[in-house]
């Protein structure tokens, strides 16, 4: 048998080892760097294997996480946040312009009840139906030129959350969470509040689609204040967290050795995953929820009801590291006004506006506002003129409408675009909702067209082959 000789390092006396204390220190350190290589391989491995570890964007991000409150059904554009005088001088008399196509027949031009003012340094108009929201107008990036596919909800909800209004394609929520992970691996990394049960569409407004499925969102029926209600099945009574534990280890392994046999099956990837998060959620989503932590002034600065209690959840979780929370008006279609357009958005308005006013300051507060994107987005818009035959609500509008965002690198005190002098259709700066996701994606670090994810032999974004970024929205 030969032997290998010694590739490096002085030769060894037949008498023993003899170094110098340079040469002992020398060796020494070359080990103490291969247990460090062989702690960082760990831990790389361990975030390969772990989907919401924590993750760099590719590019400097503005935003961090982000707050999307979702007005559903279809928010008035022309009696919240785009004024429009030119509809006093039509009031019950047709509108001089060409037919746009309806879901439902209206008629005459519907003047605004409500009375818009210029606001802050920036001048910005908001109308009187969000009266402590306009006291904050300059930090109020407005895009009143937003336009989108069709007049009926479900695709529209679908293009708003997910960028297609016919197949299934992942939320924008999960592919934000997909790109960056979570900050806390004991809560979901997005978060669907939503009182009363689902909205229209259901969960597909947060699904995964093909992404595997710990970056779907996780539905919270918000209208409750009991945490065994809140969040279903939190508590174990009938086995100690080691049981547990012992008992989710057998079936991990069981559902791993039956995935072996099935790679393709994303749902069963999604099950596993969700057992594993909600014993994780046992620990930490209870304090997450206990609105009863906070102090009397925090809680009197949101106010009383379901929208303020949902606001202070969602900054809540993204204190303790979720990356997405999605806040809704409540199930089914609250700001769908086909009728009573001045009751009921007085009601749904009245019931959001202090809320989302104390999220911003308090966020400004924390020092969060700055790398917190929020976006107050719903599906589409609604009509300049009088749906028929009540003539006193408004029919669905995709043609040209109003979001807005507020902090994470959006620039306050901004109007972008507009609507026709009635607002009936985006004429300068249109911005369709690809835009929007391209924009959000590079306030968060992503170059929208690069960040893809492969399958069914396609590369698929968000914004499909669609959207630009509208830098005019960056601060």
């Amino acid at each position: 048998m030969t032997t290998t000789p010694e590739r490096s390092g002085p030769p060894r006396p037949s008498g023993g080892v003899s170094w110098t204390r340079r040469e002992l220190l020398t060796r020494c350190t070359l080990g103490v760097g291969a247990f460090a290589l062989e702690d960082l391989m760990g831990r790389a491995l361990a975030d390969e294997s772990a989907p919401l570890a924590p993750r760099r964007p590719p590019f400097p991000a503005r935003a961090k996480r982000m707050i999307h409150i979702f007005p559903n059904g279809g928010a008035s554009h022309v009696d919240t946040f785009d004024p429009k005088p030119a509809l006093r001088t039509y009031a019950g008399k047709p509108l001089p312009m060409g037919n746009l196509r309806t879901e439902r027949k209206t008629g005459a031009a519907y003047p605004s009840p409500f009375t818009f003012a210029r606001c802050g340094q920036s001048g910005l108009e908001i109308s009187d139906a969000f009266p402590k929201v306009r006291q904050l107008a300059d930090d109020l990036c407005v895009i009143r030129s937003l336009h989108t596919e069709v007049p009926n909800h479900e695709p529209s909800l679908l293009m708003m959350n997910c960028g297609d209004i016919r197949f299934s394609r992942p939320s924008m929520g999960a592919w934000l969470t997909y790109g960056l992970g979570s900050e806390n691996q004991n809560l979901p990394g997005f978060v669907a509040l939503c009182p009363g049960g689902y909205p229209i569409q259901e969960s597909q407004n947060w699904q995964s689609a093909f992404l595997p499925g710990a970056y779907q969102g996780t539905f919270i029926d918000s209208q409750h204040t009991e945490l065994p209600r809140l969040i279903e099945h939190i508590r174990n009574e009938g086995a100690s967290t080691t049981e547990q534990r012992e008992q989710l280890d057998l079936l991990m392994e069981l559902n791993r050795t039956h995935q072996q046999k099935r790679p393709e099956e994303a749902a069963l990837e999604a099950r596993i995953q969700s057992f594993e998060l909600a014993f994780r959620m046992q620990m930490e989503a209870a304090d997450a929820f206990d609105l009863s932590k906070e102090p009397k002034s925090v809680l009197d600065l949101y106010g009383p009801g379901t929208q303020a209690r949902q606001m202070l959840m969602a900054r809540r979780l993204l204190e303790r590291g979720v990356r997405f929370v999605q806040v809704w008006a409540g199930a089914g279609q609250p700001w769908d006004n086909h009728d009573k357009i001045q009751e009921n958005v007085t009601k749904l308005a009245g019931s959001s506006d202090q809320p989302i006013a104390a999220l911003i300051r308090d966020l400004r507060q924390r020092g969060m506002l700055e790398d917190t994107l929020i976006l107050w987005a719903g599906e589409f818009g609604r009509t300049p003129t009088a749906e028929l035959p009540a003539a006193t609500g408004r029919d669905h509008n995709p043609y040209g409408f109003t979001v807005w965002m507020a902090g994470g690198g959006a620039k306050g005190g901004l109007a972008y675009g507009a609507t026709d002098e009635f607002g009936f259709k985006a004429e300068e700066n249109p911005v369709h909702v690809h835009d929007l996701h391209a924009t959000i994606l590079h306030l968060f670090g992503f170059d929208h067209e690069k960040f893809t994810y492969r399958y069914a032999g396609r590369d698929f974004r968000l914004t499909d082959v669609h959207g630009k970024v509208i830098r005019d929205l960056l601060a």
